[in-house]
């Protein structure tokens, strides 16, 4: 016998499209990360402003968007962070990276992280973290600078200009940005070497050497980085740490081109 809902279609019609609207919601608040207001999110959605507060309520309630009650801003929420990083997790990159930096952690007590390219520039998605460390800025969701970090630059080299121009344009205004003749320069060197180092760039005190890594393709899927005090950590591209990293991004190259292990 068929039900109701199977004899009148418009309730399930009704569903599917305050799903869709749902998405779209949770879309424009990854858009305009970390936080936006809502005449502004409605304003990018092309969406009356009653009508994203409405469902705004419902992905609150579920823990899928959240409002900070100092600026009355919405943002996402811990499920839908959780959500993306169960997505992420799904990568290849990420699933190949673990072990390998891992092994690398272990072995040298430096901490070590990867970060893929997001909406909003280099984005941390997993970390290793050296024992006795005190986390800076390697936490899993931080968004790193794409002129002001080695992770950053090594993304800058690789990746088609058109992808990381606006970005690059923004960040080169702030005071104390190098200009574009350094940026090409040091871009260019790392493409030759494969490997890029930084002291104190990010933050004063903290040292930090990147590596790529390709998938098919010599495609740019991630970077790696070591990253540690300029007490304990040498960030010498030469040095043994770093010959260190270049062998883990190559080992981790290698398994994402499908190359088997040595046995």
């Amino acid at each position: 016998m068929a039900t109701e809902s199977e004899n009148n279609p418009a309730p399930r019609r009704q569903k599917v499209q305050a799903a869709e609207i749902g998405t779209d919601i949770l879309r424009g608040l990854a858009e305009l990360a970390p936080s936006t207001s809502l005449s502004r999110l409605a304003e990018h959605l092309e969406m009356p402003a009653s009508k994203v507060h409405r469902y705004l309520q419902a992905l609150m309630a579920s823990g899928f968007a959240e409002q900070d009650p100092r600026t009355n801003h919405y943002g996402l929420g811990q499920a839908a962070l959780f959500v993306g990083l169960a997505a992420i997790g799904r990568l290849d990159v990420v699933k190949l990276a673990g072990p390998v930096l891992t092994e690398l952690r272990d072995r040298l007590n430096q901490t070590c992280f990867l970060a893929i390219w997001g909406n909003h520039g280099p984005v941390v998605v997993s970390v290793e973290q050296a024992v006795g460390a005190v986390t800076l800025v390697t936490q899993v969701g931080s968004v790193l600078p794409l002129l002001g970090s080695s992770t950053g630059q090594v993304f800058a080299a690789y990746l088609p200009r058109a992808q990381t121009a606006a970005l690059s344009e923004q960040e080169s205004g702030r005071p104390g940005a190098p200009d574009s003749e350094h940026l090409q320069r040091v871009q260019s060197q790392i493409r030759a070497n494969g490997i890029h180092a930084v002291q104190g760039l990010l933050m004063p005190g903290v040292n930090a050497v990147s590596v790529p890594l390709f998938g098919a393709g010599e495609q740019l899927t991630g970077v790696i980085t070591m990253v540690g005090s300029a007490a304990v950590f040498d960030a010498d591209p030469r040095g043994s740490a770093a010959r260190s990293l270049q062998a883990a991004g190559q080992t981790i190259t290698e398994r994402m081109c499908g190359v088997p292990p040595v046995s």
